[in-house]
């Protein structure tokens, strides 16, 4: 998990500061939290693109997973500030700001970890276009009637949650869940027949 200490917390995301990578690396949705080191490779990565504000790395991470991710300054400029002490960045100042570049240690330290850092931007992304699907999927929805958005935006919420206190159910248990689903599933899309 992350690492305490100057390197920053890594708890200035939207929806309430919930993560999801897992400790020691990967990238993987679904785990809680981004390891300082896989932070710090994120950042690089960025950096490697060009040298760049902590705001525009905050805004380049926000774009890329859609606006589901989105690190609060509180997070990025404790973990730049690392990377410049560790000799990985370094930074020059600009009128009132600051701009951070990698350095040839910070390249060869993401070269040495560029599968880690490539397979965390692919999940960031994969994230982005899940978000985008689900935008379009309720596009014009609170427009035409701004209740029954409300009303599907907290059933898509009580099943996550449901869903979430069921994990590690038994065999029998998810098959039940996934009938439900599956049932669910047809009735959506209009495929149940009538008489069932």
């Amino acid at each position: 998990m992350f690492a305490a200490g100057r390197h920053g917390g890594w708890h200035g995301m939207h929806h309430g500061g919930r993560g999801f990578w897992g400790s020691g690396g990967g990238g993987l949705p679904g785990a809680r939290k981004l390891s300082s080191a896989d932070l710090q490779l994120v950042i690089l990565a960025l950096l490697e693109q060009g040298p760049a504000h902590g705001y525009q790395l905050i805004r380049a991470l926000e774009e890329r997973s859609g606006g589901f991710y989105a690190p609060s300054p509180g997070v990025i400029y404790p973990a730049l500030t690392y990377l410049d002490e560790i000799g990985y960045a370094e930074v020059e100042p600009e009128g009132h700001r600051k701009l951070y570049r990698i350095t040839k240690a910070g390249r060869e330290h993401l070269d040495s970890n560029r599968i880690n850092a490539e397979a965390i931007l692919d999940a960031l992304s994969r994230i982005g276009g899940r978000m985008e699907e689900v935008r379009e999927a309720f596009a014009g929805i609170d427009d035409a009637d701004p209740r029954a958005g409300d009303d599907l935006h907290r059933a898509r919420r009580t099943l996550k949650h449901a869903l979430k206190r069921k994990r590690g159910c038994d065999p029998a248990e998810a098959r039940r869940i996934a009938e439900i689903l599956n049932r669910a599933t047809a009735e959506i899309l209009g495929l149940s027949s009538k008489g069932s």
